[in-house]
């Protein structure tokens, strides 16, 4: 099984907005935990946001509280992540993926295609 995901990253100004699409036609998507990780240049990846499977629970790493928000669209078999109140420290390649929800975010086996996601003025 392998997650394709279709994305939309790229450059905005601090302040600015994005939506990421993880879109996957030869996944069973709806029936997993979907998230969207991110790797900054010399730091290890991290678990950003988790959605839930059944009653779409919600869960965010503390520094992008308030600012990204995670959905998914069952019927459409997607999941977005709305990233609001970008700042340079979110710059990082982003990714979906499989998910659980710990101490941490973290992945569950499933890898989706990497965005760039650069916020720079």
């Amino acid at each position: 099984l392998r997650c394709s995901c279709r994305r939309w990253g790229g450059l905005v100004q601090p302040g600015g907005s994005l939506r990421l699409s993880c879109a996957a036609s030869d996944f069973a998507l709806n029936y997993y935990a979907i998230g969207w990780f991110r790797q900054a240049p010399g730091k290890e990846r991290e678990g950003v946001s988790c959605i839930l499977g059944s009653a779409g629970s919600t869960h965010y790493k503390e520094s992008v509280k308030g600012r990204f928000t995670i959905s998914r669209d069952n019927r459409r078999r997607t999941v977005y992540l709305q990233l609001n109140g970008l700042k340079p420290e979110d710059t990082a390649v982003y990714y979906c993926a499989t998910c659980g929800v710990g101490d941490t975010i973290y992945n569950t086996g499933y890898w989706g295609k990497g965005t760039q996601v650069t916020v720079s003025s």
